[in-house]
C-alpha cells in the first residue's frame, strides 16, 4: 500500500497544472518515457479516472481555443470590412469636401469681382448723376432767370401795347435794319404776334361805348378757371366758329387748312422778304407763289388768295423748308388769330396778372381785330 501511494504521488506530481498544455500523443522521433509501473489495482484505477478528468479538460480547452479563435478571425474579417468602408467613405467625402472648398473659392472670387463690378458701376452712375444734377441746377437757374424776365416783359408789353424796344420788327421801315439774309420770327414768341401790330393804335378803351356781354363773361369766365387750348369747350368753340375759323378761311382751302394747323400748334413762321436781292438761293427753299426770288416788292400770285398781289412777307409751315408768298390782307388775318392765340397761350401759363374784366375786353379787342382783318381792313404798313 505504501508503495502505491508513493507512485501515486509521484504520478501527481508529474501531472501538470490545469491550464498548461500537454500533448496526448507523442510526437513522431520522440519516446515517451515509460511511467512507473503501479503493481497496485487500486491505485491504477484512481490514476486512470484522474487521467481521464484531465484529457476531457484539455480536450474542453482545446475546443474552447479553436472557437475563440475562429469568432476572433470573423470578428477582425468584419472589422477589416469595415474599416475598409470607412476608408472609401472618407476618401468619398474628402472629395467632396475639397471640390466643396474649390467651388467656394471660386464662388467667392466671382462675388468678390461682381461686388467690385458693381461699385465701379455705382461711382460712375453716381459721377454721371451728380454731373447731371449740376447741369440741371444750372438749367433751373438760367430757366428761373428767363421766366423772370420773361414776366417782366409780358407785364410791360401785352398785344394791345406792345413793347417796340424788345421788339425791333415793330420799329418803322427807316429804323429797321435788315441782316444779311432773312429773319424768322416763329409765331411761339411774341414777335410774330406783336409783327400784327404794325397797325393804326386803336382808339382808347375809355373813349368808346361798351358793355359786358353776360353769356361771353360767363364763358370766359368759366375757361378761367381751368384754362385750356381745348376748343371744345364753349369759349373756344365760339371764337373758333365766329372768328378763327371764317379769319383762315381763304381760297386755297387745302393751304388754309395747313395754315390753321401750324397757327394751333404754334409752329408758323412769317418772314418778311429782304429788300436786296440776294445772289444764292437755297436749294431746300422752295419758293412758292412765284419763282420771282428775294425782293422787296414782288408782284406774284398770292399762294393763299391765288390772286396777284405785291407780297412783301412769306410764311413757312414749321420745318418743311416750304416757303409761300402772302399777300398784306392774309398777312393781317393770320397774324389777327396769331396775336388772339398768343395772350390765350399767356393766360393759360399764367404769366397775366390782370383783373379778369380787363383781361375779357383785351380778348373782345382781339376778336375783333379777327373780324376787321377777316373783312379786308388793315394798316397800310402790311
Amino acid at each position: 500500500m505504501r508503495r502505491g501511494q508513493a507512485c501515486f504521488e509521484e504520478d501527481s506530481q508529474k501531472q501538470p497544472a490545469v491550464g498548461h498544455w500537454k500533448p496526448l500523443m507523442p510526437s513522431k522521433g520522440s519516446k515517451e518515457e515509460p511511467e512507473p509501473e503501479c503493481q497496485d489495482p487500486g491505485g491504477d484505477e484512481s490514476q486512470s479516472t484522474e487521467q481521464l478528468n484531465v484529457s476531457r479538460l484539455r480536450s474542453s480547452s482545446v475546443e474552447i481555443r479553436e472557437k475563440g479563435s475562429e469568432f476572433l478571425k470573423e470578428e477582425l474579417h468584419k472589422a477589416q470590412k469595415e474599416l475598409k468602408l470607412k476608408d472609401k467613405e472618407c476618401e468619398r467625402l474628402s472629395k467632396v469636401r475639397e471640390q466643396l472648398e474649390q467651388e467656394l473659392e471660386e464662388l467667392t472670387a466671382s462675388l468678390f469681382e461682381e461686388a467690385h463690378k458693381m461699385v465701379r458701376e455705382a461711382n460712375t452712375k453716381q459721377a454721371a448723376s451728380e454731373k447731371q444734377l449740376r447741369e440741371a441746377r444750372g438749367k433751373i437757374d438760367m430757366l428761373q432767370a428767363e421766366v423772370t424776365a420773361l414776366k417782366t416783359l409780358v407785364i410791360t408789353s401785352t398785344p394791345s401795347s406792345p413793347n417796340r424796344e424788345l421788339h425791333p420788327q415793330l420799329q418803322s421801315p427807316t429804323k429797321a435794319v435788315f441782316r444779311k439774309g432773312h429773319g424768322r420770327n416763329k409765331s411761339t414768341s411774341s414777335a410774330v404776334i406783336t409783327a400784327a401790330s404794325q397797325s393804326v393804335t386803336p382808339e382808347p378803351v375809355s373813349h368808346e361805348c361798351k358793355e359786358v356781354d353776360s353769356i361771353l363773361f360767363a364763358e370766359f369766365q368759366a375757361w378761367k378757371e381751368s384754362p385750356t387750348l381745348d376748343k371744345s369747350c364753349s369759349f373756344l368753340d365760339r371764337i373758333y366758329r365766329e372768328d378763327v375759323g371764317p379769319c383762315l378761311d381763304f381760297t386755297k382751302q387745302e393751304l388754309s387748312e395747313l395754315v390753321r394747323a401750324a397757327v394751333e400748334q404754334n409752329t408758323l413762321t412769317i418772314e418778311p422778304v429782304a429788300s436786296q436781292t440776294l445772289p444764292v438761293v437755297k436749294v431746300s427753299a422752295v419758293e412758292c407763289g412765284g419763282p420771282n426770288g428775294f425782293r422787296s416788292q414782288i408782284v406774284t400770285k398770292c399762294a393763299l388768295s391765288g390772286l396777284p398781289r405785291t407780297c412783301k412777307h412769306r410764311i413757312m409751315l414749321g420745318d418743311s423748308g416750304n416757303y409761300y408768298y402772302i399777300s398784306p390782307s392774309c398777312r393781317a388775318r393770320i397774324t389777327a388769330v396769331c396775336n388772339f392765340f398768343t395772350y390765350i397761350r399767356y393766360i393759360q401759363q399764367g404769366l397775366v396778372r390782370q383783373d379778369v374784366e380787363l383781361m375779357y375786353w383785351e380778348v373782345m379787342r382781339l376778336r375783333r381785330e379777327m373780324s376787321l382783318a377777316k373783312l379786308g381792313f388793315f394798316p397800310s404798313e402790311m
